[in-house]
């Protein structure tokens, strides 16, 4: 085994100051958990929505998901400070055990400060096997419904937990299966195999067979298949989408050109009974969300985006091996009434490849592009991919 000596990247602070940290995780397939030693994370805003605002001092961060916190530098202004990211729910006998190991470490400085971090680094949650601290954790984190920032009107103000649900979908994931004797991960049962004819454009040219409006609302008692399968969804409908996670790691999943509420999530199966129990308040607005292993989250989206959207795992080698679908959303008044025309660049191809036209180059050439991406400064890079456990 090769060791490497890094030097730590510092990030400099002034005593007295609140500085606000948003934290990424663009990982693939592994939750992180956050934390800087000696000082409390003051939790504001997660993927554009303002937050109930509360101390952690520590947060788990699933595939996909942001959060802001508010630090201020009130500790001995004489020493530095780790900043830490670790990933979760990984052990030696997992079937990644070099990332039970991997921890991003970076360095707080206090601007006068003498001395360097030292100590452990602190610890995160110690429970491994168990992801009830991290669901708990997140059920607290709740929409803060009187900030109202650029807006003429608060967060609140849309009330969502009076607005009649339209359609329900109960989706469900397993653990990757074989489907003519290759690897696949479905939902309900599908799994999902890009056309090489855009959706959207197969949409607008009336192409038929590139995919069916077929997706299933709930899991159906039959063998596994391949498919382009989407959701035939009502447009300014209001629909309740329930991820049921029977699979044995953590998923997150996210919906393209929308935020969803989240409004629920427990272990066990999902039942009608359930929605007695869900946040119809101050849920959460956001775009991604995580489902524990043998438990599920319920999601209210309202349809006021025209197109065809996906819905994906966050988790790359779920989505690659099929693990997605598509929510086809139209307004029935037609084509370019809520949403722009298509642009005179678009790409062609597929079914629709006798469409290309000519394409202008582009100033800039890729070797030069390239020499741009390497001049970046390599420190930075380093940060993001240790804080952000890329598996």
């Amino acid at each position: 085994m090769l060791h490497v000596e890094i030097a730590l990247t510092n990030f400099n602070s002034s005593t007295g100051k609140t500085y606000r940290i948003r934290v990424h995780n663009i990982g693939t397939s592994t939750s992180l958990n956050f934390r800087i030693q000696n000082h409390n994370l003051l939790l504001v805003e997660a993927e554009g929505t303002y937050t109930i605002q509360q101390n952690f001092t520590n947060l788990d961060i699933h595939v996909g998901q942001s959060y802001s916190f508010l630090v201020t530098m009130d500790q001995n202004a004489s020493t530095d400070y780790y900043i830490v990211a670790s990933a979760r729910f990984v052990n030696e006998l997992d079937e990644q055990p070099a990332w039970a190991r991997v921890t991003g470490v970076a360095i707080l400085h206090y601007s006068n400060s003498k001395g360097a971090a030292s100590g452990p680094l602190p610890d995160p949650p110690n429970d491994i096997y168990y992801t009830s601290y991290s669901m708990n954790q997140a059920k607290t984190i709740k929409m803060n419904t009187s900030a109202g920032a650029a807006r003429p009107n608060p967060q609140g103000s849309f009330h969502y937990g009076s607005i009649n649900v339209t359609h329900t979908y109960l989706i469900s994931s397993v653990p990757p299966l074989y489907i003519n004797d290759k690897r696949r991960s479905t939902l309900n049962g599908i799994s999902f195999i890009p056309p090489e004819t855009p959706l959207r454009l197969a949409d607008l040219h009336e192409l038929k067979g590139v995919y069916a409006l077929d997706f299933p609302s709930r899991p159906k008692n039959r063998d596994p298949r391949l498919g382009r399968s989407a959701i035939n969804a009502s447009y300014k409908g209001f629909i309740e989408i329930v991820f049921q996670n029977n699979d044995t790691k953590i998923h997150t999943y996210h919906l393209d050109g929308y935020a969803f509420f989240v409004v629920g999530m427990d272990y066990g199966e999902w039942s009608k009974s359930n929605r007695a129990s869900y946040n119809k308040w101050d849920a959460l607005s956001r775009t991604t969300t995580q489902v524990y292993p043998g438990a599920w989250t319920a999601v209210l989206v309202s349809l006021d985006n025209v197109g065809i959207w996906n819905l994906r795992s966050e988790n790359l080698d779920r989505w690659y091996l099929g693990e997605e679908l598509y929510v086809r959303v139209a307004d029935p008044g037609g084509y370019n009434r809520t949403e722009m025309m298509v642009p005179d660049n678009v790409l062609y191809c597929g079914l629709l490849s006798a469409l290309q036209r000519a394409q202008t180059p582009h100033t800039r050439s890729s070797a030069s592009s390239l020499r741009v991406l390497m001049s970046l400064n390599f420190a930075t890079i380093l940060v993001l991919v240790l804080l952000a456990i890329i598996p």
